[in-house]
């Protein structure tokens, strides 16, 4: 399913709204066991509806910061089971606190830690019971992936790493070795479809004009229960990226996206002026603190300023940030990337950088409007001309404003190289073309985690 036009499986989405019945349930629960006859009065009149939703909405977005939505973490089943019960005892001792200093706003005599306590009971319970639901096999589709090279096997990979997609890779033309003909790949394809009861088949071939089996295809599809798929789509849901490697340009020409309305450019430039500005206003508080920092820890301004590239690739303007590297940092080498032990980095700088606290000074280039808030990360002008003749469709991140945050940032990280700035558009490009309010507030939302958490590099 799509949501903010991100795919999203079905099954973590059953797994969110499950939870979030048991959460609302497990309170409620807990409000009827404690007052009783008189629960009515306290849900409807006292707002304790209202308290039991907001509580379930704390506990929904604890999960999230403790990666229980993360299916890379469901492997380890006692380190999952601790977690999970670390949610409701974060949100124990987060009442406490709340009730200390406003016992008028909770509902009284214990009624909300006694939900609590029902509700880890049913958190473990829940989890039990959705693994042993996912893992059945009648509720898992079968699939084929027909290709042999690099690509099938990036396909084939990401199925089999992604578990929560409920999909089970049967076989894939690999499996008959390096040498493949036409005739093998159709026996193979046949064979598997007849034998494993195969659902689906993923087509991940660079030539197809001569290889691909065409009417074994069409056979299966006009039997009508196989459905044939490309392989673009699906690692673009998979991995939450395009690939450029063997891209045609009729792909982008021809596929949904890529679009941006006056309408929609309008709310998104409002969007990020607004969210600009409450976080400049927040951060006033701590720059004079930052600036004493820098000043004291090493020579030079505060503040740099560096040209980037903006909207377009045609407009440069200066982005600023507080200075986090030596005075002299390109002195002798020029305009280079950093390294993540660079010996130019300065001590305040490093944690600066780590904080993401030296990004401050950028939401002044937001709320002059020479980038988002959202969007990709503003590069120089020389690696620009550098990076766009070595990498195709590089031209193609420039055809929204840069941001401070973005889905590169969240997915990758910082980039150092080429071939991390190869990655790092292709998150971008996955961005331009679903690009939407609702995504900007997902990576909003996901930069408040990573910063929160002091993940990755922004």
């Amino acid at each position: 399913m799509r949501i903010f036009n991100v795919y999203y499986p079905i099954r973590s989405l059953v797994l969110v709204g499950g939870e979030a019945v048991m959460v609302f349930a497990s309170l409620l629960l807990g409000v009827t066991m404690r007052f009783q006859e008189d629960s009515d009065l306290v849900l409807s009149v006292e707002s304790g509806y209202y308290t039991i939703i907001i509580l379930t909405v704390l506990v929904l977005l604890g999960c999230h910061l403790f990666d229980l939505y993360d299916p890379a973490h469901f492997g380890a089943r006692g380190e999952l089971y601790f977690r999970l019960l670390m949610v409701p005892g974060s949100l124990a001792l987060l009442l406490a606190v709340v009730f200390e200093e406003f016992p008028n706003i909770l509902p009284g005599k214990f009624s909300l830690d006694l939900g609590l306590i029902i509700l880890a009971v049913a958190l473990l319970a829940w989890r039990s019971a959705y693994a042993w639901l996912v893992s059945q096999p009648y509720l898992r589709e079968r699939v084929y992936v027909l290709g042999a090279d690099e690509r099938a096997l990036r396909l084939v990979q990401g199925l089999k790493a992604r578990s929560e997609l409920g999909i089970d890779v049967v076989g894939w033309t690999g499996d008959l070795g390096a040498t493949v003909t036409r005739e093998d790949m159709a026996a193979h394809l046949l064979e598997m479809a007849s034998d494993k009861t195969v659902h689906r088949v993923i087509v991940a071939m660079k030539d197809r004009r001569d290889a691909m089996p065409t009417q074994e295809l069409l056979h299966l599809r006009q039997q009508g229960a196989v459905r044939i798929d490309e392989a673009t789509s699906w690692l673009e849901e998979i991995y939450g990226k395009i690939e450029v490697e063997d891209l045609n340009p009729s792909w982008i020409i021809f596929e949904q996206g890529f679009r941006f309305h006056d309408a929609s450019r309008l709310v998104r430039r409002f969007m990020s002026s607004l969210v600009g500005l409450i976080g400049l206003l927040l951060a006033v508080p701590l720059i004079p603190f930052i600036a004493l920092a820098i000043w004291l820890d090493s020579p030079g301004p505060v503040f740099y300023s560096q040209e980037r590239v903006g909207e377009g690739g045609e407009k440069v303007f200066h982005c600023y940030k507080f200075r986090t590297m030596r005075q002299d940092a390109e002195a002798d080498i020029g305009p280079t990337w950093a390294d993540d032990n660079d010996p130019r980095i300065t001590r305040v700088g490093r944690f600066l950088r780590i904080s993401r606290l030296d990004e401050i000074p950028q939401l002044w280039c937001v709320l002059k409007g020479d980038m988002a808030f959202v969007g990709p990360r503003p590069e120089r002008p020389e690696f620009v001309k550098r990076l766009t003749k070595e990498i195709p469709y590089y031209g193609m991140r420039h055809l929204v404003r840069p941001g401070i945050t973005g889905w590169a940032q969240i997915r990758y990280g910082y980039g150092n190289t080429v071939e991390g700035a190869t990655e790092k558009l292709q998150y971008d490009l996955f961005y331009i073309k679903n690009a939407s309010i609702g995504l900007d507030v997902l990576i909003l939302f996901q930069t408040f985690k990573i910063v929160l958490r002091g993940r990755g590099a922004l």
